[in-house]
């Protein structure tokens, strides 16, 4: 553990101790003015070093399309059409440099077609936006070819896929895409899920693979793909969660440590990542979808083993970011806010928040790219700017 994180230099929370919102819901005054007053010299070092840096990558992960959904979300959070036009010039670059490669939000170009379209709804300019539509949904082919090699999880598959086309249909309006097209994504997803359980004769209904391993995490693994199978209103999706997804969803609970981690994939049986990605931090939210949807409380009580260890080991020696960083960490204390209005998770977003405004200052490793939304910088002001309106949090590229 200790090798991995920070010890927590922070006291719990005790009720009355500390005031947190202000009467309309926000944040504090004290801390939203020191976010407030440090998001423009983290923004310019976010413009300066990703220019620098990105050369072609567009992703939403690592590249310019992140950048452009950091200032779509800022738009949207400090209602200021300047950071749409930032918006914009981030998100042109990718647009036109399409690699016809992969297909997610994350990693593929439905992250450009999804963020461009939203971006020119938001500007008015139907014409650009219609043909991002477009583009976006003349994907769907490659996505339901289930003799094709794509896996089905967030960052390189379907999943990835199903999220770009409910990010449009939630941001611009559900006729921006054809409803029969995600409700034959999320069958897809369920079908190749029913194929490899079957293959395997798991006692688990649906079943997924990447590289060899069966990942049990939010991007790679079989957590984030039944959370996104949870959080979509399509009739396949919605006709699999009792006989499919729920005990799919008990099968992976099951393999929860003692410490409230999870392993990065079945079979392995070390307590070490504690990241969005393979870990509690990303198996959380499959937990909080399944108390939501399913109402039982044993999911929410093992969602609040998930923010304990969160909280003891979620400062990361790896960085800031969001993928496998403390702000990544901090959105499951958000979230947790959000389901039980219980303050000790949005003090503990706070205390998170606290530590990534002192970015740079605690001796984290520096990642590959220091400025990107998922690995960098610009995912730590993502996560800074929805602290400062805890209701309205949502993990970017994730949850809706």
């Amino acid at each position: 553990m200790d090798e991995r994180c920070f010890p927590n230099p922070y006291a719990d929370y005790s009720a009355g101790s500390v005031q947190l919102l202000e009467p309309d819901g926000k944040l504090h005054a004290g801390l939203a003015g020191r976010i407030r007053a440090a998001l423009p010299g983290l923004l310019k070092q976010v413009e300066d070093g990703q220019r620098s840096e990105s050369g072609h990558d567009y992703s939403i992960y690592t590249g310019s399309t992140g950048i452009s959904l950091l200032y779509l979300h800022l738009a949207q959070v400090f209602k200021d059409d300047g950071y749409l036009k930032k918006a914009l010039d981030w998100v042109q670059p990718g647009l036109k440099h399409l690699k016809r490669k992969r297909l997610t939000f994350l990693c593929g170009d439905a992250g450009p077609l999804a963020v461009g379209a939203v971006v020119y709804h938001r500007l008015g300019l139907k014409e650009a936006q219609d043909s991002c539509l477009s583009k976006l949904q003349a994907l769907g082919p490659d996505a339901l070819n289930l003799r094709s090699d794509l896996p089905d999880e967030l960052l390189y598959g379907r999943a990835g896929y199903l999220y770009a086309l409910r990010f449009v249909r939630k941001n611009i309006g559900d006729h921006a895409v054809d409803e029969k097209l995600v409700d034959k994504v999320a069958q897809a997803i369920v079908s190749s899920g029913q194929a490899l359980s079957k293959q395997e004769k798991s006692s688990s209904p649906l079943k997924y693979m990447w590289h060899g391993k069966h990942y049990v995490g939010a991007a790679h693994g079989m957590a984030g793909i039944y959370y996104q199978l949870m959080q979509t209103q399509s009739a396949a999706s919605q006709a699999a969660l009792p006989g499919l997804v729920k005990p799919s969803v008990d099968y992976l609970r099951k393999l929860q440590f003692p410490s409230g981690n999870y392993p990065s994939s079945l079979g392995n049986t070390s307590d070490r990542l504690v990241h969005w990605c393979h870990g509690a931090p990303g198996a959380i939210y499959m937990l909080m979808a399944a108390y939501q949807v399913f109402r039982d409380q044993t999911y929410l009580d093992e969602a609040k083993r998930c923010a304990e260890v969160i909280w003891r080991r979620g400062l990361l020696k790896k960085g800031y970011g969001i993928c496998h960083g403390a702000a990544g960490n901090g959105y499951a204390f958000l979230s947790m806010y959000r389901l039980t209005n219980d303050e000790v998770y949005l003090y503990r977003a706070v205390k998170f928040a606290e530590w990534c405004l002192d970015y740079g200052k605690h001796g984290c490793r520096v990642p590959d790219r220091p400025f990107s939304l998922f690995e960098g910088l610009a995912g730590a002001a993502y996560f800074l700017a929805d602290v400062l309106n805890p209701g309205l949090a949502r993990f970017p590229a994730f949850e809706l």
